[in-house]
């Protein structure tokens, strides 16, 4: 079963975690976990350049320490990285400890203030220890674009029907997503449809 919202129940969980922009206006916050990826990220970037598009790429720590280069690339094109951890760990399934340890041991190459939990699975202990360091940021629409069997054609239908004034869209910044395909033509409609793109996650919006 896919879920493209978190439940309602997430919200109650995590209060003070960011899911959507609270605004009117047409706004939408493109971001992308699991970079750099030396396959994946200067496309990424290209698309995003090209529309003049600014994003929020969530880091593993592991990876962003192997490519500091790519690092560099994404902060010169005005784009804001944030913490997926250094090891994809679901918090479902790792100990608060080392939950914790991961999350911090990122913090110098990829953020020390915003933090995506990777599969967006955290538990209320782990989520109440963070969030008095981080904020912490789940999604709005999540189009499944990881999911090769779901489809590009798929994935650009869910985002069309989806979005709303201050969605956070949560995509991937991988060889096996399917986003590439669809990126440009994405923020092309919602371009036409009055939306603007904003990374305002660390201005105090939420």
């Amino acid at each position: 079963m896919r879920l493209f919202r978190p439940g309602f129940i997430a919200g109650f969980l995590f209060p003070e975690a960011i899911f959507r922009i609270k605004t009117s206006e047409k706004v939408l916050c493109l971001t992308f976990d699991d970079g750099p990826n030396p396959g994946s990220t200067l496309r990424i970037l290209d698309i995003l350049g090209n529309h003049n598009v600014k994003a929020t790429f969530f880091c593993n720590g592991s990876a962003a320490e192997k490519y500091p280069e790519l690092i560099s690339l994404i902060i010169s094109g005005g784009h804001i990285i944030g913490n997926h951890g250094y090891h994809h760990l679901d918090g479902w399934r790792t100990s608060i400890k080392r939950y914790i340890e991961n999350t911090v041991r990122a913090s110098p190459f990829t953020s020390s203030g915003l933090f995506r939990p990777p599969y967006g699975r955290l538990s209320l202990t782990q989520y109440r220890k963070l969030v008095k360091t981080f904020k912490i940021v789940f999604w709005d629409t999540m189009p499944y674009d990881f999911d090769r069997r779901f489809g590009s054609e798929n994935s650009l239908i869910i985002l069309k029907k989806k979005i709303r004034p201050g969605s956070v869209i949560a995509l991937h910044d991988k060889t096996s997503s399917t986003v590439e395909s669809f990126l440009g033509e994405f923020i092309e409609y919602a371009t036409s449809e009055g939306y603007k793109f904003v990374i305002p996650l660390l201005s105090g919006q939420e």
